[in-house]
């Protein structure tokens, strides 16, 4: 069976298509090793009422718990987003991978 893995990615500040095609080169090597790369691109809009920020946290946050590995794009280490998601992949014992 495949390993599940998941792309943690800065996105602020940028479209949908800009992050896609950021990723796109990487998803193809990762499915060339043998992963089933999960997409984790939400592209439904928050409630109103929420913190837009977490809202989209506690999506990715969601995609850890279904995934095996999580794999960091470069710059991770400034995004707060990543950040958590590093900390709750590290906490749950999830296989990290690092992409420069």
């Amino acid at each position: 069976m495949k390993k599940k893995i998941m792309i943690s990615q800065p996105m602020r500040g940028k479209t949908n298509e800009q992050i896609k095609k950021e990723r796109e080169e990487l998803v193809s090597n990762l499915k060339l090793e043998g992963f089933e790369v999960i997409d984790t691109i939400v592209s439904e809009e928050p409630p109103v009422d929420v913190n837009e920020a977490i809202y989209y946290l506690s999506k990715s946050v969601e995609f850890i718990g279904k995934v095996d590995c999580v794999l960091f794009m470069k710059g991770w280490e400034y995004a707060r987003g990543c950040k958590i998601e590093h900390q709750i992949a590290v906490e749950y014992g999830k296989e990290i991978k690092y992409c420069n």
